[in-house]
């Protein structure tokens, strides 16, 4: 297939997700899904973002309402494992979960549940205190500690996505940083840490978040290509911007 793109759209933040699940309405959710995937989406992002525990139930209903329109693998993604529990009880078919970082909590939470679910596993570069490293080294060192941790809880190689986290353009040394995500992809998609290649996984909307009005949808598309050219799998992207599904399509007819 190439590159996988991962509708990142289903998200608390879009008002049309927000409002159905405050009325527990599906068909917003359903209507969504449905344009998703005809705008050529291979995975749905399911991200119900921060729940309390008396709204828990929320992934659940999203992951009931998508399935009942479209058989797309589902992601997720939530930093909560009882959220994600909840998804994986309702889910028809193995989904990914989103994500496991070095914050202890999710170490003794979220890889056991992995584990025991034999689910695929993104493993976002992020170490204790949930900050990103800056550097080409920082993020193969937390690759490899993280890949440490899943294996060690009974995780196989296979199973292992790692997203190198992508830098928001207000941080100081955003582009520096873009640079190092480009040369981790390469690096994990070549298999040279430990010899095979492993599986990749890049926000797209952690550019440009907030900042839709001071840079061009085109920044999205040429770190799309240049993530691509180093060995991207997946994107995680809004579908639903026609320029960026015109570049997905070049990338596919290219690669």
């Amino acid at each position: 297939m190439g590159l996988i793109i991962a509708a990142d759209n289903l998200h608390v933040l879009n008002p049309v997700v927000a409002q159905a699940l405050d009325t527990l309405d599906p068909q917003p959710l359903q209507e969504l899904a449905r344009r998703l995937e005809q705008a050529g989406a291979n995975l749905m992002d399911i991200n119900p973002g921060f729940l309390p525990p008396r709204r828990h139930d929320r992934m659940a209903f999203m992951v009931d309402a998508v399935q009942q329109v479209t058989n797309l693998r589902l992601i997720l993604d939530s930093p909560d494992a009882r959220v994600l529990a909840r998804g994986l009880a309702a889910a028809h078919q193995p989904p990914i979960l989103n994500a496991c970082t070095l914050e202890e909590e999710k170490l003794r939470e979220i890889l056991p549940l992995a584990a025991q679910h034999k689910t695929d596993l993104v493993l976002l570069l992020l170490d204790a205190r949930s900050f990103p490293a800056a550097t080409l080294e920082g993020k193969i060192a937390l690759a490899l500690e993280l890949r440490q941790h899943a294996l060690a809880a009974g995780l196989t190689d296979a199973q292992l996505i790692y997203d190198p986290v992508l830098p928001n353009l207000t941080w100081p040394d955003a582009w520096p940083q873009l640079g190092a995500v480009v040369k981790t992809v390469r690096l994990l998609h070549g298999g040279e840490l430990w010899g095979e290649p492993a599986r990749t996984m890049a926000g797209l909307s952690n550019l440009r978040s907030g900042l839709r009005q001071t840079y061009p949808a085109q920044l999205d598309e040429a770190a799309l290509g240049v993530l691509a050219g180093a060995g991207l799998q997946i994107a995680l992207v809004d579908v639903l911007q026609p320029s960026l599904r015109d570049t997905v399509n070049l990338i596919r007819q290219m690669s």
